[in-house]
């Protein structure tokens, strides 16, 4: 079975998702380095920094990984808990963040209550959900009113010929780093793979909308390629009040 029909239904890419970062776990952080030109972390500082955290926010930081983001929301918010399906991400996440609140768990069962947070953040994870309307939806319910939610992940470019030249860099890119890392091609490739059926940053903005976020805001890096996603939850002095959707203009 090849790469692409094993991630073409939804158990199938559940499945090759928990394999896969039990797997890379010991090099994520090296990848995302990589893969960003060493910009990672920049990116990481700019959402925290959107996020706007006080010493009052409860934060729940989803697929938390080694705890980049988690550990940058802990030093501002009152409080701040990570969740990720992996548990060897967070043997990494506890033995780099002594204290750290982790919980090993589904981003399409989360296993909170209602309203239990007033910040979400996500550091490529929507993308790697078998159902990524059914994950904003929770991330929704364990939102307290007026709370944000704040994703950076891949965007998948909305030109045909950047599109193409950016999933082909990325395959080969992919398939060197699997082969060296792990001795199989197929580690990383499973990226571009992701990005092919990804709903891209205005697709994953009209779901946020769907599912009752408002000022939803898509903030383009990397000229494009990449994105952070700002949406707020409307508390019961906002009502329904119909949301709205603008694209912000990146500024290194």
């Amino acid at each position: 079975m090849t790469l692409r029909s094993t991630l073409s239904t939804p158990e199938g890419k559940q499945r090759y998702v928990r394999r896969l970062f039990a797997t890379i776990a010991d090099r994520y952080d090296f990848i995302t380095r990589f893969l960003s030109y060493g910009q990672d972390r920049r990116w990481k500082r700019r959402l925290i920094d959107r996020a706007r955290l006080t010493s009052a926010d409860r934060v729940l930081d989803l697929a938390c990984g080694t705890g980049d983001l988690l550990c940058a929301g802990a030093a501002r918010a009152g409080s701040a808990t990570g969740l990720d399906l992996t548990h060897r991400m967070l043997q990494l996440a506890a033995s780099r963040h002594p204290g750290s609140r982790l919980v090993t768990g589904d981003m399409l069962a989360l296993p909170f209550g209602a309203s239990r947070f007033d910040v979400v953040t996500i550091g490529y994870g929507l993308r790697n959900v078998p159902d990524i309307e059914r994950a904003i939806a929770e991330i929704h319910r364990v939102l307290a009113d007026d709370g944000r939610m704040l994703s950076l992940d891949f965007n998948k470019p909305t030109s045909a010929i950047v599109r193409v030249a950016y999933l082909a860099y990325l395959t080969v890119v992919g398939s060197a780093l699997g082969f060296a890392l792990h001795g199989d091609p197929d580690t990383y490739r499973y990226i571009p793979e992701s990005i092919r059926v990804y709903p891209g940053a205005a697709g994953v903005a009209r779901l946020l909308e769907r599912q009752g976020f408002a000022d939803v805001e898509v903030i383009p890096l990397l000229g494009g390629l990449m994105a952070i996603h700002v949406a707020t939850k409307p508390g019961l002095t906002r009502g329904l009040k119909a949301t709205r959707y603008r694209r912000s203009i990146c500024r290194p």
